[in-house]
């Protein structure tokens, strides 16, 4: 699967962003999806995960409340709404694809395929 994410860019603290992750080849529905975000000099982290058919989602803490992940299998892609944007939410994000998980994956090395990534810079 191929997976192109966009939506990035620059907002106020406390605003809001989405970003979005279209995939292409693969059936969408037979993988489990993830948001991970990276700053220089620091690995990439973990942000969200959705299962196969959205039932579950698994947030990290330091945006449980104030992110949403979702997708939309009839158009093949995956969303993260950003509300409530801090400055330390600045970042590159990535989305990510399994093909191997249980219910949804938290693990970076859990995942099969990435995203070019995209950057949300908020301003404070």
């Amino acid at each position: 699967v191929q997976l192109q994410a966009s939506g990035g860019g620059l907002v106020q603290a406390g605003g809001s962003l989405r970003l979005a992750c279209a995939a292409s080849g693969r059936a969408f529905s037979s993988y489990v999806m993830g948001w991970f975000r990276q700053t220089p000099g620091k690995e990439r982290e973990f942000v969200a995960t959705i299962s196969r058919r959205a039932v579950g989602t698994y947030y990290a803490d330091s945006v449980k409340g104030r992110f949403v992940i979702s997708r939309d299998t009839a158009k093949s892609t995956l969303y993260l709404q950003m509300n409530s944007l801090k400055a330390e939410d600045t970042a590159v994000y990535y989305c990510a694809a399994s093909a191997r998980a249980g219910a949804y994956e938290s693990e970076r090395s859990g995942y099969d395929y990435w995203g070019q990534g995209t950057l949300v810079t908020v301003s404070s």
